[in-house]
């Protein structure tokens, strides 16, 4: 079954921001658009990992949405929300995101309810949670 919740994101050099999603973090380009007239602005675009989907599009200044949403670095690095992504192989996907230039904001770390998470940030300080735990699956046990 498809996500039907999909993380929404705006960056200021988008196109920068899906090679490193997808370089360091594992996604998949799905869809880029970008502007007739200014190639450098994504309008939309779509990655995916595993069955999930994020959209994200360039920071375009000019739109009703935009009175709505800032960027990180506008307000310390503080984020309202956080996506957090579920690993397969998470020791492995964590030593990657490290070596692509991840900025590692938590460790590694085993949990005491199962599974083990890490968090990040993107070259534009948007934080991101990884981990193995995945709450669609039945309880072990």
């Amino acid at each position: 079954m498809p996500s039907t919740i999909i993380p929404c994101l705006r960056y200021r050099d988008a196109h920068a921001a899906i090679r490193f999603l997808c370089d360091a973090f594992g996604f998949s380009e799905h869809a880029v658009y970008t502007d007739e007239t200014n190639p450098n602005l994504v309008v939309h675009a779509q990655l995916t990992y595993g069955d999930g989907m994020l959209m994200l599009g360039s920071v375009i200044d000019e739109t009703p949405f935009a009175e709505h949403i800032v960027q990180p670095d506008q307000i310390g690095g503080r984020e309202t929300q956080c996506p957090c992504v579920t690993v397969v192989d998470l020791k492995a996907h964590y030593e990657h995101a490290k070596a692509h230039g991840a900025t590692i904001i938590d460790d590694y770390e085993e949990k005491d309810y199962g599974g083990a998470g890490y968090s990040a940030r993107d070259p534009e300080g948007r934080l991101w949670y990884f981990g193995s735990y995945d709450p669609w699956s039945p309880p072990a046990g």
